[in-house]
């Protein structure tokens, strides 16, 4: 089952981690400011190099508490000391599920007290580590360079993540750590069998809803949130059909468990939807809707999974003949941008509505392989441009010349258009719902291509059509 790999930035705060993010996802993502502790939440994004599609993982600064007086001292700004725990905890989380780390130092103040307590920590990690010593923004600092392998980390490059330079040595030496990697991160495999990724924010009701589908006890059930350390893949028999359930792991968190917790699941979520045709996101019912449930299927959507909404709990909340539909249209409009999904209102606990989880599940896979034929989807396409026209930009309008469906798993439609920079995305959803209400594809997404081509040859595809 292939993912992509995830690479985590770490290090203490105010290094420019969230600088760097920046520059390898290439989008201003991450807040970045002056003020130590600035980046309190962990962001994720796209990075490509060398042929290589990699996730980028931005964490909150690893602080260690020095004793005054220790050299180089770096304290947080006021206030942020109260969330120190928090970092340290999104950082720590970052470094068990990674597959390459890259420690983020400040080349131009030189080593601390902290920057060799977190690398004691990475090197206990046996994860492969690179040191990138950032702020060489001129020759004055390039030897301070060398400062840094005093770390024990056999990896340092100097950048300067602001201007760019130095970054593509380290994107080099990044693809090299791959190479080291196993195998099934990087190569597909032949087996075709439905995988479900069972997700969403810790203590939900995941385990409780595995073992209740797969009918006994595989998954340590608790009311601490975070119970559940690992990954778990469970195959299972369905009407003949393997189906491998992918249980993914809750967050540990030593004492008390605090409201930020339910911030720690996108890592070990992104995994399993990486491996995964098809993503539960439960929802608990007694909370609603969260941010972090956002999160996790704004990740869903990126990655072309087919999503099915779980409300579990559904015991637990008080209810008259409105409270449904009401629940329901509050999903709609925090997860706006997944209208398609279809939701079920469940309780793992006591097995109510648990048969409609598979066959919704099933359903939802089924439809990632419908193919539309290229009659259907230049009628379709016709029928749409006629209804509602794109707006011209400018003097020249947008064409649109001949479409065909070219892929599923998921669905794939490529549109030959005169100028596709003239595809607004409030069009491509016009579009795409257009489709959703021809078609059954339903918890799918559909993805959509636009390519310029010539009028000409447009005209004499779509007289005589490739059949399908």
């Amino acid at each position: 089952m292939s993912r992509k790999a995830i690479v985590a930035l770490v290090g203490r705060p105010n290094v420019g981690k969230s600088t760097l993010f920046n520059r390898l996802v290439g989008e201003r993502v991450a807040v970045t400011h002056d003020i130590p502790g600035t980046t309190r939440d962990r962001l994720h994004g796209e990075s490509f190099w060398n042929g290589l599609t990699f996730q980028v993982v931005d964490t909150g600064g690893i602080e260690v508490y020095q004793p005054a007086g220790a050299r180089n001292e770096s304290p947080l700004a006021e206030g942020s000391k109260d969330f120190v725990k928090e970092i340290v905890d999104q950082a720590m989380i970052a470094i068990a599920d990674a597959d390459v780390i890259i420690l983020v130092v400040d080349a131009q103040y030189g080593v601390t007290a902290a920057d060799e307590a977190v690398a004691e920590i990475l090197r206990r990690s046996d994860k492969p580590v690179l040191v990138a010593a950032n702020k060489i923004d001129d020759k004055r600092h390039e030897d301070e360079v060398f400062d840094f392998y005093s770390l024990g980390l056999e990896i340092v490059v100097g950048i300067s993540a602001i201007h760019g330079l130095g970054v593509g040595d380290l994107l080099d030496e990044l693809v090299k750590a791959f190479g080291a990697l196993d195998a099934e991160i990087w190569d597909d495999d032949e087996d075709d069998h439905l995988k479900i990724a069972i997700v969403g924010r810790p203590n939900a009701g995941k385990s409780t809803l595995l073992n209740k589908l797969i009918g006994e006890e595989r998954s340590i059930v608790s009311a601490v949130a975070g119970t559940t350390r690992d990954a778990i893949d469970t195959d299972i028999s369905y009407f003949g059909d393997k189906i491998t359930l992918i249980d993914t792991a809750g967050i540990r968190r030593r004492g008390r468990i605090e409201a930020g917790v339910e911030r720690f699941s996108v890592i070990r979520a992104m995994k399993a939807i990486g491996r995964a045709d098809v993503a539960l996101l439960v929802i608990d019912a007694s909370v609603g809707v969260t941010e972090q449930d956002e999160h996790i299927a704004g990740y869903i959507v990126g990655e072309y999974k087919s999503l099915v909404i779980v409300v579990n709990k559904w015991d637990a909340v008080a209810k008259d003949a409105f409270t449904m539909n009401a629940f329901t249209e509050n999903i709609r409009d925090r997860l706006h941008f997944v209208r398609y999904a279809p939701i079920i209102f469940i309780s793992a606990l006591d097995g109510q509505r648990i048969h409609q989880v598979m066959e919704v599940a099933y359903r939802v896979w089924e439809a990632r392989f419908l193919r539309m034929s290229t009659s259907d989807v230049n009628r379709l396409m016709r029928a749409a441009v006629e209804k509602h026209p794109p707006h011209a930009k400018g003097t020249r309008r947008l064409k649109f010349l001949y479409a065909s469906q070219v892929r599923t798993d998921p669905p794939l439609i490529l549109f030959h258009v005169n100028d596709p920079a003239q595809v607004h995305f409030t069009y491509k959803r016009y579009l795409e719902n257009q489709f959703r209400a021809a078609f059954e594809f339903e918890g799918t997404p559909i993805r959509m291509s636009f390519r310029a081509r010539e009028a000409r040859r447009a005209v004499s595809a779509a007289e005589n059509p490739a059949s399908d």
